[in-house]
C-alpha cells in the first residue's frame, strides 16, 4: 500500500501533466469561471489574442476577448441555459499578433453535479483547411472548365477543318473572280485615261472663263466706281455681296472687311433702321422702287443728308434673290468728308478751287478753308 507521501507526488505530477497538457495544446483555450472571470489560458491562446499572466483573474468583459473575434456574452448564457456545447461558424478573426484567421469557436459549460463551474472556450484554427477546401474547389471548377472547354476545342476544331475546307474552295473561285475583275480593271484604266483628258480640258476652258469672269467684275467695279454713288448689294439674308470703292469712301469700311457680313450688323454712319423696313418691302416683291431720305454721319463723323434708293434684283417666279441700295448725297455734293468732291477741286455743286479755298457757291474746300462767294 502506498504512503500518504507517495500519493501526494503522484498527485502533484497529475497535476503538472495536466497543467502542462493544457498549456501545449495545438487549439486556443480559456477557461473561465461561473462569474466570468478568466482562471486559464493555454500557450496558444496567449499567443493568439495578445494574453499576458495578469490578465488571468479579470473579468472576461474586461478582455477585448469578449468582444472579438466573437460576442462571447450571450453565447456563454446559451451554452449555460441550454447545458451543452455551442459551436459558432467559422468567423474571420484579425487578431493583433498574427495575421487573419479563420477560427471556430466552441463553448462548453463546465459542471459539477447541478453545480456550474464556469466555461471552456475553445479556438479551432480553421484558416488552413478552409484554404485547402477553397483550392480544391476552384482546382475542381478549373477542371470542369478545362474540360468543357477541350470538349468545345474538339468541336471547334473539326468546325475549323470544315471551313478550310469551304474557304478554299472559295478561293479557287475567288481567284477566278480576281482574273475577270483584273480584265475589267484594264478596261476601266484606259477609260479613267480618256475622262483624265477630258477633265483637262474642260480644266482649261474653266480657267479662260474664270479670266473672264474676272474680267467683267473688274469691268462691273469701274463701272460701280465712275457712277460716283454708294452701291450696296445684298442677299435675301442681308449678307453684303457687294461693296463698291464709293461704299468704303463714305462709310469708312473697305469691301474686304464688309463682303460677306450682315447689313445691320455693320458699324456704319447711316441709320440702317431707317431702310430696315424698305428693304423688306423691296425683298418681298411688294415694291419694285423704295427711296428714303435719311440725314447720315461720313467715315470722317460729319453729317450728310442723303437718299437711300432700293431695287429688287434677281427677280423671278422664285422671288427677290436680293436688293440693290444705292446711296447719294442730297445737295448733289460727293458726300465723302461731308463737304467737298473727291480731291477738294470740284464738288458736285460746281464748287470749285484746286487748293478748296475757291468755291464759286462759297462751299468749303479741302483744307476747310470758305470760299469767296
Amino acid at each position: 500500500m502506498a504512503s500518504p507521501h507517495a500519493n501526494h507526488e503522484l498527485g502533484e505530477l497529475i497535476s503538472e501533466l495536466r497543467d502542462g497538457a493544457f498549456d501545449a495544446a495545438p487549439v486556443a483555450q480559456v477557461v473561465v469561471d461561473a462569474d466570468g472571470a478568466v482562471v486559464l489560458a493555454n500557450a496558444q491562446a496567449r499567443s493568439i489574442f495578445g494574453l499576458s499572466p495578469t490578465d488571468v483573474g479579470r473579468p472576461l468583459k474586461e478582455l477585448e476577448l469578449f468582444y472579438r473575434p466573437v460576442e462571447l456574452g450571450s453565447n456563454l448564457k446559451r451554452a449555460y441555459t441550454e447545458q451543452r456545447t455551442v459551436s459558432l461558424a467559422p468567423v474571420t478573426a484579425p487578431l493583433p499578433r498574427t495575421d487573419t484567421r479563420l477560427l471556430e469557436v466552441h463553448i462548453t459549460p463546465l459542471r459539477s453535479g447541478e453545480d456550474v463551474l464556469g466555461a471552456s472556450i475553445v479556438y479551432n484554427d480553421v484558416t488552413r483547411e478552409r484554404h485547402i477546401e477553397e483550392q480544391l474547389e476552384t482546382s475542381k471548377r478549373e477542371l470542369e472548365t478545362a474540360y468543357e472547354e477541350l470538349q468545345s476545342t474538339v468541336e471547334e476544331l473539326e468546325t475549323t477543318n470544315e471551313e478550310l475546307q469551304s474557304t478554299n474552295e472559295e478561293l479557287e473561285t475567288t481567284n477566278e473572280e480576281l482574273q475577270s475583275a483584273n480584265e475589267e480593271l484594264e478596261t476601266m484604266n484606259e477609260e479613267l485615261q480618256s475622262t483624265n483628258e477630258e477633265l483637262e480640258t474642260i480644266n482649261d476652258e474653266l480657267r479662260q472663263r474664270s479670266l473672264a469672269l474676272n474680267e467683267v467684275n473688274d469691268f462691273l467695279e469701274a463701272i460701280l466706281s465712275s457712277l460716283r454713288i454708294a452701291v450696296i448689294v445684298v442677299d435675301r439674308q442681308h449678307r453684303v455681296q457687294i461693296w463698291n470703292g464709293e461704299s468704303a469712301d463714305l462709310w469708312g469700311v473697305r469691301a474686304d472687311e464688309a463682303r460677306g457680313q450682315h447689313l445691320f450688323g455693320l458699324d456704319i454712319g447711316l441709320p440702317l433702321d431707317g431702310v430696315r423696313g424698305a428693304l423688306r418691302r423691296v425683298l418681298t416683291g411688294a415694291d419694285d422702287r423704295v427711296d428714303v431720305e435719311l440725314e447720315a454721319l461720313n467715315r470722317r463723323g460729319r453729317t450728310v443728308n442723303v437718299t437711300v434708293t432700293l431695287l429688287p434684283f434677281g427677280v423671278s417666279a422664285d422671288g427677290v434673290q436680293g436688293a440693290i441700295m444705292l446711296t447719294a448725297p442730297l445737295d448733289g455734293r460727293d458726300g465723302r468728308d461731308g463737304r467737298d468732291g473727291r480731291d477738294g477741286s470740284d464738288g458736285r455743286d460746281g464748287s470749285h478751287g484746286s487748293d478748296g479755298r475757291d468755291g464759286r457757291d462759297g462751299s468749303v474746300g479741302r483744307d476747310g478753308a470758305r470760299g469767296d462767294s
